[in-house]
């Protein structure tokens, strides 16, 4: 399988710059400067926490051109709506610095100690993981660089940008199926390759041939491209299929890695025999099963949209807070308690 598709010599959107340093201590630690952190980010710095967001400037949308089915932002390129979400963040107190979370620790006293890959720490009362997921796509040549221009995953996201073209369906899995009938929503010129790896059932046959969807046997040995666009799909035959985009599943495997320390790791998401990547799991709230660790996005939801995985940002952000007035709540109680009549 191929890994961490980002072939497209265009750079992606750059990391924040870094703040002029870091406090000993954060009410919240965001792992991840995408949709989901920055807009949990947002949501607890009006929440007036003390908020810091490390970004390492990975987005997995990165080789797309636009953001879609994004409500008031259709379009918008992904680095163009990261800058306007660290604008709000940065505008309301929140800081935001660049760099990679290496480790998530037991902080002596309490809360968390974070440690940044350039050796910089510091401390979190709570941590959120909202770091963007990865891509894992079938080892066919010539794939991965068109991923996420011509070859894409998701017809919501992209489905429109390559309507009514010759549009071909790589099966990685038996999901093809539900894949090419979505598809052919958007095109009537749809072709399924079977890729040595679907066998569809007789229900399944009646279905392609009522929708007019052509099928094509055998192994799939490259995707061939000319004048930055792909051109079309050639079999281990030698036959040649044109086509002006494929779509294919992909992958997607949470980075979970800095958690590890703390007993953390990310499940298998299978729907039957089909793998669709890794997440890390949570509560109904977001908060995972070490209390005061939280995760949001594609990290704990591999079908996660931007728009879905802003509003689980919003939404864990929302329910930190909560924690964080509980335990104040409770601080203040005992406070008192203690106070001299």
């Amino acid at each position: 399988m191929q890994t961490n598709p980002n072939p497209d010599p265009t750079p992606g959107p750059s990391p924040a710059p870094d703040a002029p340093g870091l406090r000993s201590r954060y009410d919240v630690v965001v792992i991840g400067g995408a949709a989901a952190g920055l807009s949990a980010a947002l949501t607890l710095s009006r929440a007036r926490r003390s908020v810091l967001v490390v970004d390492a400037g990975q987005p997995r949308n990165t080789p797309a051109d636009g953001v879609h089915n994004y409500l008031g932002r259709e379009g918008t390129p992904p680095g163009e709506l990261l800058a306007i979400g660290r604008a709000e963040v940065s505008g309301y107190g929140g800081e935001i610095t660049a760099g990679a979370v290496t480790a998530v620790g037991r902080a002596e006293t309490e809360g968390f100690e974070i440690t940044l890959a350039d050796g910089r720490r510091t401390g979190a009362r709570q941590v959120l993981l909202a770091a963007g997921a990865r891509d894992e796509l079938p080892d066919v040549p010539g794939l991965a660089e068109r991923f996420g221009r011509d070859v894409l995953h998701c017809p919501y996201c992209h489905g429109w940008e390559v309507r009514d073209l010759p549009i071909g369906v790589l099966a990685s899995s038996p999901m093809a199926m539900h894949q090419v009938l979505l598809l052919r929503q958007w095109s009537a010129d749809v072709t399924l390759f079977l890729n040595d790896v679907l066998e569809p059932t007789e229900t399944e046959w009646e279905q392609l041939t009522a929708r007019g969807i052509a099928v094509v046997d055998g192994a799939v040995a490259a995707v061939e491209s000319a004048d930055d666009r792909l051109t079309g799909v050639r079999l281990a035959s030698g036959a040649f299929v044109p086509r002006s985009a494929l779509a294919v599943q992909t992958r997607v495997f949470a980075p979970v890695g800095p958690l590890e320390g703390l007993g953390l790791s990310a499940e298998e998401f299978r729907m039957g025999e089909a793998l669709f990547g890794t997440y890390l799991p949570t509560d109904a709230k977001g908060e995972t099963s070490v209390p005061g660790i939280w995760a949001a996005g594609n990290v704990a939801d591999v079908s996660t949209q931007v728009i879905t995985a802003a509003a689980a940002g919003m939404r864990a952000g929302a329910q930190i807070n909560a924690a964080l007035v509980t335990q104040d709540t409770a601080a203040a109680v005992e406070s008192a308690r203690l106070a001299p009549a």
